[in-house]
């Protein structure tokens, strides 16, 4: 499978779930490929004391936890959130950095845009914006962005090393990221990378946890930690796990 084919399956799968506002990384998640049973658990994280309106509206459960709740907004920065979808964790920051301050939604599949901007038509919220384009070659100024959030969806890039080198560019200096997403402990055979729909549903794209925080650090961040971490359960024979982890850093 070449990058591309990757990104199409993703494409696939999330204008699917734009449309019918169910979720791919959730209770079948788990998925199997004809090779072999892989796991079958929810990774879809609640948020807790966050309005109502705004999760009723835009929550698709597609998260696997919750970056808003751990980022340090002040009033007036400017918030990037990478892989928007209908744009929960978009509005949420919109609402923390006030009227003075914007966040800004990136998502590559045109269903997941119009979704996300009949959301903010809805909700009023004028001060989020919603662009196209792909995590590794963003359409976003260097040193533009004062903190960058994500929900469950680096897992899906293929290149995870130019991602995080993007994310380094747009960020301001002292700027920060908060990112949940899922990562392995244990390798990941070969014939579960290979399957396009454990791609698209947020199993095979994992990296080993290690791997993963070794390509922030490189990418040149600093004081990188794990705010919060859960492991979910995997079935007999499998032989790795997966966590979903909430990591931060500063540029």
């Amino acid at each position: 499978m070449t990058n591309e084919d990757l990104k199409q399956a993703v494409r696939e799968q999330y204008s699917k779930i734009a449309s019918s506002g169910s979720s791919c990384c959730g209770p079948n998640c788990g998925c199997s490929t004809s090779e072999q049973q892989v796991v079958s658990i929810s990774m879809n994280d609640t948020y807790q004391n966050a309005d109502q309106k705004i999760t009723e509206t835009a929550d698709l459960g597609l998260g696997c936890g919750t970056p808003t709740a751990f980022a340090d907004f002040e009033k007036g920065m400017t918030v990037l959130d990478l892989g928007s979808g209908a744009g929960i964790d978009v509005f949420l920051s919109a609402q923390r950095v006030g009227k003075t301050g914007r966040a800004i939604g990136l998502d590559m599949t045109d269903a997941m845009l119009e979704r996300a901007n009949a959301n903010k038509e809805k909700l009023g919220i004028a001060n989020a914006e919603f662009r196209k384009g792909e995590i590794e070659n963003m359409p976003v100024a260097s040193n533009s962005v004062d903190r960058v959030i994500s929900n469950c969806v680096i897992n899906l890039v293929p290149d995870k090393r130019k991602a995080f080198s993007e994310i380094y560019r747009v960020l301001k200096i002292g700027g920060r990221f908060t990112i949940s997403d899922v990562v392995s402990v244990g390798k990941i055979p070969s014939e579960v990378r290979n399957d396009m729909f454990l791609w698209a549903g947020c199993v095979a794209g994992a990296m080993e946890k290690e791997d993963y925080l070794n390509v922030i650090k490189a990418a040149g961040f600093v004081n990188v930690a794990v705010a919060s971490e859960k492991p979910y359960p995997s079935d007999d024979g499998i032989p790795f796990r997966l966590e979903s982890i909430t990591v931060t850093g500063m540029k």
